[in-house]
């Protein structure tokens, strides 16, 4: 295959640009706001089923201070009738009034025990609140980080994409002058080839494989027309000769 010099030359344009895009879509791909906002998220997700328990437990104590506040209402009105009987002067039967005062012990008793229990309700209630509390400027905090991360993360996105269009353009635009069949060989190695094509011959080196020609293949290249396309013979790949070939 013949190309003239020049065609070549833009040849390795087009590589570096290709080169540039692959870059770009590798960092759009592993930007690392986009592994600080998975991580984040996992945070989040657990910090909320946390946040979930301690309101559960913040509510379902709620219900029991109040049934347990009933409880103690009640004995404590039930004690309060008996002693106003007591204290009536109605109850004369001797039988009757050690009756009257052994159920005012026990319910003196009785609202002495629940009055504990409330106690220990309302302790258990008031660090399930003071959890809750903690937990939900937590995840606040959190919530905030993944809106600052993926601001930033949007941003870079932004570049990337501004430059990927640049480079793009830039790459159209060099492509359309060199030869058909030249860039579709360049493209099939470039496939075959982790993404390079065409490579500089670099004192006498290719820098696509970064391996120096032997002293034959120096001088094969040395001997093929400036317009011949020429192959590295390790790598196969197109062998761009320039004033720095060493040649």
């Amino acid at each position: 295959m013949n190309a003239a010099p020049a065609d070549q030359i833009r040849l390795l344009d087009v590589q570096a640009l290709d080169v540039r895009l692959n870059q770009l879509a590798h960092r759009r791909e592993n930007l690392p706001e986009h592994a600080e906002i998975q991580e984040l998220e996992s945070q989040i997700a657990q910090q909320r089923a946390l946040l979930v328990a301690a309101r559960t437990e913040e509510s379902d104590t709620a219900r029991e201070q109040t049934k347990a506040e009933q409880d103690v209402d009640q004995v404590r009105q039930r004690a309060a009738r008996d002693q106003q009987r007591l204290d009536s002067g109605m109850v004369t039967s001797p039988k009757d009034l050690e009756s009257l005062q052994s159920e005012i012990v026990s319910l003196a008793k009785r609202q002495d025990d629940l009055e504990t229990v409330v106690l220990d309700i309302m302790e258990r209630h008031e660090a399930a609140e003071t959890r809750a509390k903690e937990l939900a400027a937590k995840l606040e905090g959190l919530e905030a980080k993944v809106i600052d991360a993926a601001t930033r993360r949007d941003a870079a996105l932004s570049d990337i994409e501004t430059e990927t269009r640049t480079v793009s353009a830039d790459r159209t635009r060099i492509a359309g002058t060199i030869p058909d069949d030249l860039l579709k060989l360049y493209e099939k190695l470039r496939g075959q080839q982790g993404g390079v094509g065409a490579a500089q011959l670099y004192q006498r080196r290719c820098e696509g494989c970064r391996l120096e020609l032997n002293i034959t293949e120096v001088n094969d290249v040395r001997a093929a027309a400036p317009d011949e396309v020429v192959r590295c013979e390790n790598c196969r790949r197109i062998l761009v000769r320039t004033p720095d070939s060493g040649l």
